[in-house]
């Protein structure tokens, strides 16, 4: 039974460990949005096979927020950095998506 109070703090370096514990392997593809899940990505992309990697860049502070590197509220700086230099595949809010909401399409 899940209990409505936090347990673990699902963040950073603790994110593959609860992956772990959860399907009880690495994945093959890893999405996020921030550097608390770096560590998540990195650890999917050191296995083998193949793997994928994608990191979703929240850049359109008009349709949801927007952060990155010097924000108050999140941070996609180290993350950032890593995508690009292990070329991940990396989707820019505001350019790449046309529907963020599906109540937009109305």
């Amino acid at each position: 039974m899940k209990l409505p109070e936090l347990v673990v703090n699902d963040d950073k370096a603790q994110k593959p460990i609860d992956i772990q514990v959860e399907i009880g392997r690495r994945p093959i593809l890893a999405f996020g949005n921030s550097d608390g899940d770096l560590q998540m990505l990195q650890w999917t992309a050191a296995g083998s096979g193949a793997r994928f990697m994608g990191l979703v860049h929240p850049t359109d502070a008009v349709r949801k927020w927007a952060y990155d590197r010097n924000s108050a509220v999140g941070r996609l700086d180290k993350a950032l950095d890593a995508a690009v230099a292990d070329k991940w595949t990396l989707a820019d809010m505001k350019r790449d998506w046309k529907v963020i909401f599906p109540f937009e399409q109305e």
